[in-house]
């Protein structure tokens, strides 16, 4: 099970800290990213990290702003966002995939959590 937290209103040029608790199966054992989905438009990736944290990844949209870590004592994956864009404004899903590549294919991940509402204000 995978529960999103964190998300809100806020200003563009502001910050969010996204956090994605995991439960039912050993969190190293998987890759974790972060998705997000905007009324309208197609699912996209924002963030991916290998099972160590060894490795991330993100898409040109979000590199620079967005920050992926994992805590696997803590069974959490966090998603630091930063200057914040009113572009940014979407529902944010963690996925969990038991690959060991920080994956942009939503495909490779098995577990998604509910979603968190994040909404930037111009």
């Amino acid at each position: 099970q995978l529960v999103e937290s964190g998300g809100g209103l806020v200003q563009a040029g502001g910050s969010l800290r996204l956090s994605c608790a995991a439960s039912g199966q050993t969190f190293s054992w998987f890759a974790m990213g972060w998705f997000r989905q905007a009324p309208g438009k197609e699912r996209e990736f924002v963030a991916a990290i290998t099972r160590s944290g060894d490795r991330t990844n993100y898409p040109d949209s979000v590199k620079g702003r967005f920050t992926i870590s994992r805590d696997n004592a803590k069974n959490t994956v966090y998603l630091q966002m930063n200057s914040l864009k009113p572009e940014d404004t979407a529902v944010y899903y963690c996925a969990a995939g038991r690959v060991n590549i920080p994956s942009i294919n939503p495909s490779h991940y098995t577990y998604w959590g509910q979603g968190t509402q994040v909404t930037v204000s111009s």
